[in-house]
């Protein structure tokens, strides 16, 4: 790990102990262990490391899509792609998608921090809603929509049917960053919840 990843490692652990606020650029020099204007050759300021480690985040969820043959960003490609899916391979895709969220540790590390900072900091608050609510809802809106309009579910609400899909299993992540031995219950409730999904919507089955 060279210098510049080095910096993003620290600065992520520190905000997710103490908070974005509460850190200051020294700290996370010392952590490194250099002095603070050689971390700024790297880094302009905080907000600067604080963008690069949603680009590392961003770029870690997508080489982990490439890996399980989907886009992850793309709702027009993953629609098709769902289509053509059985349910029990849906249900794998939905538990190494959770699993990933839950063990990530930049992601892991990066959701903890949010949690402690939204309620202090309107920005991160906004990062937050961004990250866990807007973010989310619109893709899986937008691909269970496509799937919906070429007649692979059956709904009168896509609104309600993303809420219906999504909101269960960010309760579950939830549940398991609060406790983690409530993994392997979280897991058996989600394969439940994806097959009642598939029931209740009438996705066609392969």
């Amino acid at each position: 790990m060279n210098t510049k990843e080095r910096i993003l490692d620290e600065a992520l652990t520190l905000f997710s102990e103490k908070g974005y606020t509460n850190v200051f650029v020294g700290e996370i020099a010392e952590r490194v262990g250099i002095k603070a204007p050689s971390l700024y050759k790297h880094y302009k300021n905080k907000q600067a490391i604080f963008d690069a480690i949603i680009g590392e985040m961003n770029r870690r969820f997508s080489v982990t899509a490439d890996m399980l043959h989907i886009a992850g960003n793309d709702a027009g490609k993953d629609a098709g792609i769902y289509q053509e899916m059985s349910e029990e391979k849906m249900i794998e895709l939905g538990v190494s998608l959770f699993q990933y969220y839950l063990h990530d540790d930049y992601t892991r590390r990066f959701r903890k921090m949010l949690t402690i900072e939204q309620f202090h900091d309107k920005a991160l608050a906004d990062t937050y809603m961004k990250q866990y609510y807007d973010d989310p809802l619109s893709y899986q809106g937008m691909l269970l929509g496509m799937m919906a309009a070429q007649g692979f579910l059956k709904t009168d609400n896509v609104s309600i049917m993303t809420l219906h899909f999504y909101a269960p299993i960010y309760l579950l992540l939830t549940v398991c960053d609060r406790d983690p031995d409530r993994e392997e219950e979280a897991i058996r409730i989600l394969k439940e919840h994806l097959r009642q999904f598939d029931q209740i919507y009438g996705r066609k089955k392969k």
